[in-house]
C-alpha cells in the first residue's frame, strides 16, 4: 500500500480502444461488504447528483463517459444517485439494517460493468519514470485489476495569528482579484497571484506588502504538505475549520523535483467541508471519507457508483463509493481509483490505519437496473 498521486504523461485513447475496458459481467463475485455508512454514501450521491443536475453545462465531468457503450448514459447514472438514497431512506425508515451492504439486494437492483485496466498505458508511463517505486507499481498493475490508491486531507495544527513557529500563511485570493473572474484574472499577467513563486511567498512578499489576506498560520513545513494535499483540516480554537485550494499561480507542478522546490503555490479559500470535483469553487461537491473516489472524470463522467473487491484476511471483501473528486493524476488513466481514506497528521497515522488496504483490486461501474 503507497499513497500515490503523480502526474502523468500524456497518452490518447480511442473511442474503440477504450470500450474495451468495461464489460457487462453477469456472475461478479462480491464477498463481504466493508464496513461504512450507508448515510455517508448517501450524502455524497446526493452531493454529487445536483452537481449533475444543476451544472450541465460542465461538458469535462457532465456526461454519460466516453469509454462505454450506448448501455450507459446519464439518465441511468443520475437514477442510480437517487437509488442510492431511496434505498438508505427506506431502510432508516423500516428501522433495518442497510440494504447496500447485502449483496444479494445489489446483484438483484445493479448490473456490473468490470472495469479491466488500461495497463498498455500503464506500463508507457512506467518506462518514461524516472521514479523506481512507481516503475514498479505501474508495471506490477494485474490484467484482471485496477490500481487503487488512497489519499487524504492534511489535519494540521496551526494558529490564526502569526507566531515564531507558526510564521507561513495560508491566503486566500489576493486583493487586487477579488471580484474577478477565473478568466479575467487569468488574461491579467500583471495582478498578483501571476506574479509570484512559492520561494517568493515563504520569502513573505504577501506579507510584507499586505497583498492577501491571511487565512490561517502554520509551520513551513505543513504548508509544503498542504499545498501538495490540496485541502486542510484544522482545530483553531476548539473550532474545526475547512481550507481547499482555489486557484494557483500558473506554475506546473513539476514531479521531478521536491516539495520544497516546487514554484507552483495555491491560494486557499475556506470551505464547510471536505470538497471534491467542482467547475468552480462554490459548486465544489463535499465529499466522505471512504465512500469517495478520485478518478478520470473527463473520460469516465461524474457520478459513477464503482465498487472495488479484494481479498482480506482470507475473505474477500468490497466496498462501495462514487466518483467524486479527480486529479492531474488522472489524465488519460483508466488503470487507477484513488480512495479518500480520512484526514491525517502524516504518512505514519495514515499508513496505520489504511495499511490492511491493497494496491490492486477487481472493481466495477454500477449502475441500476432498468
Amino acid at each position: 500500500m503507497f499513497l500515490f498521486t503523480f502526474i502523468l504523461l500524456t497518452f490518447h485513447h480511442s473511442a474503440d480502444a477504450s470500450a474495451k475496458f468495461f464489460n457487462l459481467d453477469k456472475a461478479p463475485e462480491l464477498g463481504k461488504m466493508a464496513s461504512f455508512k450507508a448515510s455517508a454514501l448517501c450524502d455524497v450521491a446526493k452531493e454529487t447528483q445536483h452537481y449533475i443536475t444543476h451544472t450541465p453545462q460542465d461538458k469535462f465531468a457532465v456526461h454519460a463517459g466516453k469509454v462505454f457503450d450506448e448501455s450507459v448514459t446519464l439518465a441511468k447514472v443520475e437514477k442510480t444517485l437517487e437509488f442510492i438514497c431511496q434505498t438508505y431512506r427506506e431502510d432508516v425508515r423500516a428501522k433495518r439494517q442497510s440494504r447496500l451492504h447485502d449483496q444479494r439486494f445489489l446483484k438483484d437492483n445493479f448490473d456490473f460493468y468490470r472495469w479491466t485496466p488500461d495497463t498498455a498505458t500503464a506500463r508507457k508511463i512506467a518506462i518514461k519514470s524516472t521514479n523506481a517505486r512507481k516503475t514498479s507499481m505501474l508495471n506490477a498493475i494485474p490484467s484482471d485489476k485496477i490500481f487503487l490508491t488512497k489519499y487524504y486531507t492534511k489535519l494540521l495544527t496551526a494558529s490564526d495569528v502569526k507566531t515564531q513557529v507558526y510564521n507561513q500563511a495560508l491566503y486566500s485570493l489576493p486583493y487586487d482579484e477579488l471580484g474577478l473572474t477565473l478568466t479575467e484574472a487569468n488574461n491579467d499577467l500583471t495582478i498578483t497571484r501571476n506574479k509570484y513563486t512559492r520561494q517568493d511567498i515563504i520569502a513573505g512578499v504577501l506579507d510584507d506588502k499586505k497583498l492577501a489576506k491571511a487565512l490561517i498560520w502554520l509551520t513551513e513545513e505543513a504548508l509544503h504538505d498542504v499545498l501538495l494535499q490540496g485541502t486542510g483540516v484544522v482545530d483553531v480554537n476548539g473550532k474545526r475549520r475547512y481550507f481547499n485550494v482555489h486557484r494557483n499561480n500558473g506554475i506546473a507542478y513539476d514531479y521531478a523535483i521536491g516539495k520544497r522546490e516546487q514554484a507552483r503555490y495555491w491560494y486557499f479559500s475556506e470551505v464547510p467541508s471536505i470538497m471534491g470535483y467542482g467547475e468552480t469553487l462554490d459548486s465544489k461537491i463535499a465529499i466522505t471519507p471512504q465512500v469517495s473516489f478520485a478518478g478520470n472524470v473527463a473520460e469516465l463522467g461524474l457520478g459513477k457508483l464503482f465498487m472495488v473487491s479484494y481479498a482480506q484476511a482470507n475473505e474477500n471483501i468490497s466496498r462501495l463509493g462514487v466518483l467524486s473528486d479527480q486529479g492531474g493524476a488522472f489524465d488519460n488513466n483508466l488503470f487507477q481509483l484513488d480512495l479518500l481514506a480520512d484526514s491525517y497528521y502524516g504518512w505514519e497515522d495514515y499508513h496505520q490505519a489504511n495499511k490492511h488496504l491493497p494496491d490492486y483490486t477487481k472493481a466495477w461501474l454500477m449502475l441500476l437496473k432498468p
